[in-house]
């Protein structure tokens, strides 16, 4: 059987007519970049914000004209709803659509249209940090563990989709299983529900993306997953500013964010840039995590602040958001990271597990303060 190509997608996809039956979408230009990956084919199909939902059908019929294709196993299909692409209208009341049993939509301040929420997750956290290596992915699998811990029920979503680390940091390998309809059923371990790309192609392989194609994936990570009744999702967000945390912040209905910082100046002015995006996209900060706080020796017991200390408390008074704990720098952290056990799960009753579930319990706080407060501004939907 011949490789699926780029190509032959494209041909493929050129049988599908474009909106209002005029032409099709791969002379129209409508299709993103076409990826294709362990008999996967993944790319994204533009369409005038206004429209997503009545083109629907146009989407279905893509990707379904591509499974068609001998080789291919699987189509990773998404409308990306471009707001130019739509004639400039005055502004109109929208009808609030109906209960779908998705979670409770938002509004932004009194306006703006509600954003889809996800079947039966109540809130949603992103975990982020303006540069890599500070422990933002170890900090996502132990919050996730700790929430769980605090007696919720608890999913995660690996968002890195350059760099996806859940698969290692949980031990999960394996595939996901398609069900009913379009729907696939997350991976588990530990009792939370998880999904990463990293299930879904080779730990080798390089992710050679652009915007829609990012766009397309987390969205579809995100809503055509069967994540059952959880009570938060959490998600794993790549590191800095891009095209994934854009996505996340002003397509979801997101409950807050917490950043992710070591407690060195270097670091902090990165987290700066983590913490002005959510605020500009109007995504509360839940507050600040000081990773690699400190390391206390185990033969002596003598605390050493290795990256300086308390950092990442004064910026978090600086701008007015929580401070939500200090993690130290532990051997064992590394270790159960490394060996996919992560110390929450496996010592369950040690110190860094409680500071752990105090930083959950600051989280959860956060959120609960944040439904309470009618007047604290939440994201409202915009595709761009």
């Amino acid at each position: 059987m011949p490789d699926v190509t780029r190509e032959m997608v494209l041909e493929k996809l050129r049988t599908v007519r474009g909106p209002d039956m005029e032409g099709n979408i791969v002379d129209l230009g409508l299709v993103s970049d076409v990826f294709i990956s362990d008999g996967k084919a993944y790319f994204s199909i533009t369409v005038p914000a206004d429209r997503a939902k009545e083109l629907e059908p146009m989407r279905a019929a893509a990707e379904r004209v591509v499974r068609e294709i001998p080789g291919v196993n699987a189509a990773m299909v998404a409308l990306t709803a471009d707001r130019k692409a739509a004639p400039q209208k005055a502004p109109v009341e929208r009808p609030r659509p109906a209960p779908t049993g998705h979670a409770p939509a938002q509004r932004a301040g009194g306006g703006g249209a509600p954003k889809a929420g996800i079947p039966g997750v109540g809130a949603i956290i992103a975990v982020a940090s303006g540069k890599g290596g500070v422990g933002k992915s170890t900090t996502s699998v132990n919050l996730a563990l700790a929430l769980q811990a605090n007696g919720l029920k608890v999913g995660l979503l690996d968002a890195d989709i350059y760099g996806p680390s859940m698969p290692r940091l949980l031990k999960i390998s394996g595939r996901p299983q398609q069900i009913e309809g379009r729907l696939i059923r997350p991976m588990e371990n530990y009792g939370l529900k998880v999904m990463s790309m990293g299930f879904l192609v080779d730990e080798e392989v390089a992710m050679i993306w652009r915007g829609p194609m990012i766009q397309s994936a987390l969205l579809q990570m995100l809503r055509e997953v069967a994540w059952g009744e959880l009570d938060v999702l959490v998600v794993d967000m790549p590191p800095g500013t891009g095209d994934a945390q854009l996505t996340m912040a002003q397509q979801v209905p997101l409950a807050g964010a917490v950043i992710v910082s070591t407690p060195q100046d270097l670091a902090l002015v990165d987290a700066r840039k983590g913490l002005a995006m959510f605020r500009k996209v109007e995504v509360p900060v839940l507050g600040i995590v000081e990773n690699m706080s400190y390391f206390v020796a185990p033969d002596t017991g003598r605390r050493y602040d290795i990256f300086g200390h308390g950092g990442a408390r004064k910026e978090a008074e600086r701008i007015g958001v929580p401070f939500l704990g200090e993690v130290p720098l532990t051997m064992g952290i590394r270790d159960t990271s490394d060996a996919g056990t992560p110390l929450v799960a496996s010592e369950p009753d040690g110190e860094v597990a409680r500071v752990y579930r105090d930083i959950a319990a600051r989280v959860w706080g956060e959120v609960t303060a944040a439904r309470q407060d009618k007047s604290r501004a939440m994201p409202s939907i915009v595709f761009e």
